[in-house]
């Protein structure tokens, strides 16, 4: 089985196509389902954010995997195969690695060296683990790049290059806005994005805050949650927008929602009740909340995330981005090498226990001929046995798992089966064994659907 990821982001796609790719949590759920039940893959993990949709799957066949991919990712996004396949892309076993690395760094970010993708990482694996279609190989690469990424903002100044999402749109918005400290904003939502957008409006020093949300539960908690830190916060329904506009400076919107939240005439209307009151306008959806029209209104300023893709790739990179490419490639290299070992494994445990029945056959022949023999005896004869075998197995066995953790060394299990005329199905068999029944980070049991 190897290692395959198909996908699109805004370095790939207009973000006209990607808000029309982006999967809800149903659609993602059947979208892992689906691709189970195709026949190259047998695990698979899905990782759709608001720039980003790719599918990881551990495939036996490369072409066929990548045909079933693609197929799946059209049929679950909506967007045709004709008018999706241009913007994808491909990865393979050792790139499919550096891919996943570079995205969990922030280097494949829109705003090179945000953070908020490892928390997405987590969240897709999270999902892969709940439905059972995240097995040994997605989980061990998805936690290894939450690991890496973690290295990469410990040990170097990404974070100096990277803000979050939010931060760069308001800093987008500042020509319009001048400084955000005393200023009234609303936010439209209270998923992840639009609770990290209240929260860096508050420490921005906002004179006070508005939650606009469907389930007004949800907003309330988050008022409540920002009222208690020092930013007065009150939570309204989706009704009452229109109200909240009236009163906003600034408004941030981030939900979930397939169609439009703000129209531009809604915004042409609200800026006239504010007797002509300028209004910046932050949309961090995908697919977006707010009506591409308003760019144009007279008293709005409009950043979306088309605005945003277009105003990152001019920023400068940071020379700390050197060195976390530096770790993503030392990192490549080691999740390549213990992949490698890993496959040998299984030979190796195979040929010691067909050593060790060897020796057991022997040692009751033994029994057989020299009945006489005292337990002392006995005892004696078995240990010295043993050791002779595991002396002779010893030194191949370490050299062997050396040699298979190096490029081109998946060759030295077969040659280690045919030297010792290892039985196949007792090396299939280990592997089964060896499958553990509980991931490090989360409880689900791997897939066993296909070896």
């Amino acid at each position: 089985m190897s290692l395959l990821v198909v996908g699109l982001s805004h370095r790939t796609a207009p973000v006209s196509v990607l808000e029309r790719a982006t999967l809800d949590e149903g659609a993602r759920a059947k979208l892992l389902q689906d691709a189970l039940a195709a026949e190259p893959a047998a695990e698979a993990v899905a990782l759709a954010t608001c720039n980003r949709v790719e599918l990881y799957a551990d495939v036996d066949k490369f072409h066929a995997g990548v045909a079933e991919l693609s197929t799946l990712l059209a049929q679950h996004s909506g967007v045709g195969l004709e008018e999706l396949t241009p913007h994808l892309y491909v990865h393979y076993e050792d790139r499919a690695v550096h891919h996943l690395l570079s995205v969990a760094c922030g280097l494949d970010s829109m705003v090179v060296g945000e953070g908020q993708i490892l928390g997405q990482i987590k969240d897709a694996l999270a999902v892969g683990q709940t439905l059972h279609t995240a097995g040994r190989l997605l989980n061990e690469l998805f936690q290894q790049a939450l690991r890496v990424g973690k290295r990469a903002h410990s040990e170097t100044g990404i974070d100096r290059a990277g803000q979050s999402l939010v931060t760069f749109g308001l800093d987008q918005l500042a020509p319009a806005t001048g400084p955000v400290r005393g200023r009234h904003a609303l936010v439209v939502g209270a998923g992840s994005m639009s609770s990290l957008a209240a929260a860096t409006l508050a420490r921005a020093g906002v004179a006070g805050l508005t939650i606009a949300n469907r389930t007004v539960e949800r907003a309330e908690r988050l008022a409540h949650a920002l009222t208690e830190q020092g930013t007065p916060t009150r939570a309204i329904t989706m009704s009452e927008v229109a109200d909240g506009l009236r009163t906003a400076d600034i408004v941030v919107s981030c939900t979930g929602a397939t169609g439009l939240v703000l129209t531009a005439d809604e915004l042409r209307t609200a800026v006239g009740a504010r007797g002509g009151a300028p209004l910046a306008v932050l949309d961090l959806a995908m697919p977006r909340d707010i009506d591409g029209a308003a760019h144009g209104l007279p008293g709005v300023t409009l950043v979306d995330i088309e605005s945003l893709a277009a105003a990152s790739a001019d920023a400068p990179m940071a020379a700390d981005v050197d060195q976390v490419r530096a770790i993503v490639s030392q990192e490549v290299a080691a999740f390549g090498a213990a992949q490698r070992a890993a496959r040998i494994t299984p030979t190796v445990v195979a040929l010691r226990a067909m050593a060790a029945d060897v020796v057991a056959g022997e040692l009751a022949r033994l029994d057989g001929r020299l009945p006489d023999l005292n337990d002392k005896q006995r005892a004696e004869i078995t240990q010295a046995v043993r050791r002779v075998v595991d002396k002779l197995l010893h030194a191949p066995t370490v050299r062997v798992k050396q040699l298979a953790g190096e490029p081109g060394g998946a060759g030295y299990a077969d040659a280690l089966r045919e030297l010792f005329d290892l039985d196949p199905l007792a090396v299939a068999a280990v592997s089964r064994a060896d499958t553990p029944g509980a991931v490090a980070q989360g409880t689900a049991e791997p897939n066993r659907g296909r070896a």
